[in-house]
């Protein structure tokens, strides 16, 4: 059996060398030999502005937004309390006044 460690991110017991790097092919995860991976416990997520964000802030959507699958519109100015950041494409996840449950990307919002 191979010496190398576990994936930090989903456990896979099949990583991999490359280069001065380890890599998981189950979750696309890499991380450095030389240390442990801090990654997953200091993703900081930033709005427009270069804010930090974190859970249970209040943002203001800066641009209009359609709701894919819909004809509604999340307007500018819309403000959305109680945010919570999630990992993924769309890092937001929040409820909208009038609309209901989304999630948004943090480049189309600023915080208050």
């Amino acid at each position: 059996m191979s010496d190398l460690p576990k994936c930090p991110k989903c456990s896979s017991e099949y990583t991999y060398e490359d280069g001065t790097q380890y890599v998981c092919p189950e979750c696309a995860h890499e991380w450095a030999m030389d240390g442990p991976d801090d990654e997953t416990d200091s993703q900081e997520i930033h709005d427009s502005n270069g804010n930090l964000l974190k859970d249970g802030d209040t943002v203001t959507v800066i641009k209009d937004l359609k709701v894919k699958g819909s004809s509604l519109v999340v307007k500018v100015g819309t403000k959305v309390k109680g945010i919570r950041l999630v990992e993924g494409d769309h890092d937001i996840d929040c409820k909208i006044p009038g609309i209901g449950a989304m999630k948004l990307k943090s480049q189309f919002v600023k915080k208050q």
